[in-house]
């Protein structure tokens, strides 16, 4: 009887200790992104993307960004040949904060756009995760802010787009 209580606190110590791991310890490349699925091939939604870009220049990255006091710039598009997410970066000028997000295809039908992280001001290096550095409320109006002006923007853009 005594081992059975033991085997019991052991297992419940190895199970939490296992969960909490798992926590700490996300998969993937951009674990805590949060995904939108665009049904669109990934060429035409980078494109709806540089078209609202072009009506909307309010949301494009300042060129006064900096990098530990040093001039810098964020470009769009995959950081090389090997690079699997198209990223790209929006400004939000009313709170003055950059966005980084990406873009990827999942099949032929649709394409992954996700919301990655936000840095407060053009000083790059304050990044922030979204679903995961944000506290709750934060996080959750930084992703409804995101919906509404950015993703269904794009999506006004795919639509005329494939008129």
């Amino acid at each position: 009887m005594k081992y059975n209580h033991l085997y019991r606190i052991i297992f419940s110590v190895l199970l939490i200790t296992t969960f909490i791991s798992c926590n700490n310890i996300a998969a993937g490349s951009y674990p805590f992104a949060e995904r939108y699925d665009i049904y669109a091939s990934e060429k035409l939604l980078i494109t709806a993307v540089v078209n609202f870009k072009k009506h909307h220049p309010e949301f494009n990255v300042p060129n006064t960004i900096t990098l530990k006091g040093n001039p810098t710039n964020l470009k769009d598009g995959h950081n090389g040949k090997d690079d699997y997410w198209c990223h790209i970066y929006f400004y939000y000028p009313d709170n003055d904060q950059i966005i980084n997000s990406w873009i990827r295809s999942a099949d032929n039908e649709k394409t992954t756009f996700a919301l990655v992280s936000i840095n407060q001001g053009l000083e790059i290096g304050n990044w922030k995760k979204i679903n995961n550095d944000l506290n709750g409320i934060e996080n959750e109006f930084q992703k409804k802010k995101f919906e509404k002006i950015i993703i269904n923007g794009i999506k006004k853009e795919l639509s005329n787009l494939k008129k």
